[in-house]
């Protein structure tokens, strides 16, 4: 594995890969919906086969132990972004390779392909400033926009209540749950191990205002 940081107990990383050649990895709202559910499956220290839970809600579903916390992610048509934080030296590892692993079988059996789907290793960024781990919130969050307006951090929103909307309306990722939303996705999300920056979801409704409306993203350096 080519990568030039190591992960460590406690510690929190982002976490990103894309497509292979770029491709698209979500062609339908199943595919979405099923890396969603391994998110929580493969958090597990236990083994677990999909066949045998793939029809129940996350919560019939007891994980004894987790191998990290997550804390925030988005799915995009050609690539994923997760905020976690390592549980261990190599839980992290773990976590990805059944992630990851598990969702390529699915994929290549479904649309009847062979060979890798993500573009070699995972790209893992270590997050070791507060600074930049508030970031990661809106950073993350904010991915979707630039599917309906893509030179938004060029020249601003043009269109603040339909963007608004547009992420409301965007299921596959942490947002609706940081947004107080019910829903069985909540599962995946380790909140209270990460800083309370964000009291309830008006602070971070707030918040990701706030970077809605500054044109250029300072540390926008990765997808």
């Amino acid at each position: 594995m080519n990568r030039k940081i190591t992960f460590a107990e406690g510690e929190y990383y982002h976490i990103y890969n894309r497509g292979v050649e770029k491709r698209d990895v979500f062609l339908d709202e199943k595919d979405y919906q099923r890396f969603q559910k391994l998110l929580f499956f493969a958090n597990g220290t236990q083994p677990i086969v999909y066949k045998l839970v793939q029809g129940l809600t996350l919560d019939k579903v007891e994980l004894k132990e987790t191998l990290v916390h997550i804390g925030a992610y988005v799915l995009m048509p050609n690539h994923f972004h997760i905020l976690v934080q390592a549980k261990n030296d190599n839980s992290l590892s773990e976590f990805m390779q059944k992630l990851t692993t598990g969702y390529t079988m699915y994929f290549n059996k479904k649309y009847k392909r062979v060979g890798p789907l993500f573009q070699g290793a995972f790209k893992a960024e270590h997050v070791d400033r507060d600074e930049y781990l508030k970031y990661l919130f809106a950073y993350i969050h904010l991915n979707p926009v630039k599917m309906i307006d893509a030179l938004w951090k060029e020249n601003g929103i043009t269109d603040p209540l339909r963007t608004k909307k547009y992420l409301q309306e965007y299921t596959y990722s942490s947002y609706d749950d940081w947004m107080g939303k019910e829903r069985e996705a909540n599962l995946i999300l380790s909140k209270t191990e990460f800083p309370e920056y964000f009291g309830d979801q008006n602070e971070f409704d707030n918040y990701i205002n706030d970077w809605l409306v500054i044109q250029g993203l300072t540390l926008d350096r990765i997808i």
